[in-house]
């Protein structure tokens, strides 16, 4: 990584601003698969959802600009593939979405910087298990593994072309014994 210390830190209603511009530029030249702004719906539906924790959406800072932001929100396991989950029910997991690095930061290491940070905050809280979708070639390096090897089964999305590109992470060893589910989305019309 570069040789700026990097920050982070619980994100701010001051920070919303920066954070738009952030995932706009990171989704628009960091994927193929969105612009950005279904991106940012999504942020904002979760902060006006039961399921936003505050305390563990982050941003990273260098030298007092925002260059990162991910966020760790509640996430209810549905019993089928079909959804039918009860909103209120707590599985113990979240949800990591969405991570967005400043595109003129790319493959400088903040992402798994605040990966390795949030990671730990996560178990901090005290919750069992965090799952993601995304690019298993970069969630398995901070140690999130394929879904399916915790009985936690993907339904569909982006970029779900394989079952690698859903991902969990125990806690602590055997933290995710017992609970099963699928990921369904329905919660949020912006997934």
């Amino acid at each position: 990584m570069m040789n700026m210390k990097l920050t982070i830190r619980p994100e701010e209603h001051k920070d919303y601003k920066s954070i738009v511009s952030l995932i706009l530029r990171s989704f628009r030249e960091g994927t193929d698969y969105s612009d950005g702004t279904d991106i940012i719906a999504l942020v904002e539906e979760i902060r006006d959802s039961i399921f936003y924790i505050p305390e563990l959406s982050f941003v990273a800072e260098l030298d007092n600009k925002v260059v990162g932001h991910f966020l760790f929100s509640k996430f209810p396991l549905s019993p089928t593939r079909e959804g039918g989950h009860n909103n209120r029910t707590d599985s113990g997991i979240v949800m990591l979405a969405p991570v967005s690095v400043h595109a003129d930061h790319f493959r400088q290491g903040i992402g798994t910087a605040m990966l390795n940070m949030g990671i730990e905050k996560v178990r901090e809280f005290g919750y069992k298990g965090i799952t993601v979708e995304g690019n298993y070639k970069f969630y398995n390096q901070v140690g999130l593994k394929t879904s399916s090897k915790y009985n936690i089964f993907p339904t569909s999305g982006i970029p779900m072309e394989e079952p690698r590109c859903m991902m969990c992470q125990e806690t602590y060893k055997g933290s995710l014994e017992g609970i099963h589910g699928y990921i369904v989305y329905d919660m949020y019309f912006n997934a």
